[in-house]
């Protein structure tokens, strides 16, 4: 609910932008989307932190006096990386940074400025962890507006973002993971188009570890049964190869041999390249996975609360546990670096502390 707020107050902030100023957004995003191929999700998270930096700079939508006294404390840096002290800004906007019609007002987008936006951000109950996100947003925006000539100079490349909690990702043991797929399978035992799906949907989750996205954009053309592999359009469009094993071959075979033509013919007219089909016949939408996800996890006692980025997790942890080497999960993973994936060792070393705790008799 609060999701859904966030994106109309934002929207309403983008709309009372200056003109000029919204058509430098609209080109900032083109930008993302277009040349550095992000991914939707990050392009609608890069591009509404910038309308929230540009509105604050520009003074649109304000309802509100700014709070900038808190621009050094509750977490921020006393210091810029080049640990020079940052000047007072006190409770007034930094200097530059008035209403104006034009990205001329980007001139008084300078350090102090940010800090300064950062501030606001964290005095209106941003986290940690979303500052960070933030801060990295700012910083991309101003090598993109410095490189195209909007800014003389990037003061983003000063600046640093509080360090953001790294909170372990819940994972499923083996034997919970296992009861899922039996649920799963019990109720596409029954031969129903949806259950079908589910079933082969949550299989292919976690026998490969794909992000949401990546499952909702496959095509039955990506499935190569002959190699056991799928093959998937990742991040910035980089694609990889991901195998996976019997029981998801099953399932699949299952889904593309019943499932999805009694669907096909059930709805009249269906997306005809998708692998996996909502009810209407288009391609699945992420948000139907994640509810389906939520509701089999959820359907075994003990088992913690995930989405499928839960599944993912689980599959890196358990091939990790397997005896597979980071790199090769890395590449199954689609990491751009090898430091996103080794979160998953320290996933696993806390299970295996606990089962040595269990288990061994002189671990207290």
């Amino acid at each position: 609910m609060g999701g859904s707020k966030d994106r109309a107050d934002l929207r309403r902030l983008r709309e009372a932008l200056p003109p000029s100023v919204a058509d430098l957004l609209t080109r900032y995003e083109r930008h993302l989307r277009l040349e550095r191929g992000l991914s939707e999700h990050t392009v609608l998270a890069y591009v509404g932190d910038m309308t929230s930096l540009l509105g604050f700079l520009t003074g649109a939508g304000d309802d509100e006096p700014t709070r900038l006294g808190v621009a050094l404390k509750d977490g921020f840096p006393a210091r810029d990386s080049a640990g020079q002290e940052p000047p007072e800004v006190g409770n007034r906007r930094p200097d530059g940074c008035r209403t104006g019609d034009g990205p001329e007002v980007l001139a008084g987008l300078d350090i102090t400025a940010l800090r300064a936006w950062l501030a606001d951000q964290r005095a209106r109950g941003a986290g940690r962890t979303t500052l960070a996100r933030r801060s990295a947003a700012a910083r991309t925006f101003t090598a993109w507006a410095k490189r195209v000539g909007v800014l003389e100079n990037d003061p983003g490349a000063r600046l640093v973002a509080p360090r953001a909690h790294r909170v372990l990702p819940a994972v499923l043991g083996p034997a919970e993971a296992a009861e899922v797929m039996r649920a799963s399978q019990s109720g596409a035992a029954e031969a129903d188009p949806q259950g079908l799906r589910d079933h082969a949907i949550l299989e292919l989750l976690y026998a490969t570890g794909v992000r949401v996205s990546e499952l909702c954009g496959l095509d039955v053309d990506d499935v190569d049964f002959a190699a056991r592999v799928v093959r998937v359009l990742g991040k910035g469009g980089k694609e990889r190869v991901v195998p996976f094993g019997i029981p998801a071959e099953t399932a699949l075979k299952v889904w593309l041999g019943t499932g999805r033509p009694a669907l096909f013919s059930a709805v009249g007219k269906a997306d005809p390249t998708a692998l996996f089909l909502g009810i209407r016949g288009r391609r699945i939408d992420p948000r139907a996975v994640r509810r389906l996800v939520h509701d089999a996890v959820g359907s075994v006692p003990g088992a913690a609360d995930m989405g499928p980025h839960g599944l993912r997790h689980t599959a890196a942890t358990h091939l990790l546990e397997g005896g597979a080497d980071l790199r090769s999960v890395q590449e199954l993973l689609g990491h751009a670096t090898l430091a996103t994936t080794q979160l998953y060792t320290h996933v696993t070393v806390e299970r295996l502390k606990a089962i040595h705790d269990r288990a061994h008799p002189r671990a207290r």
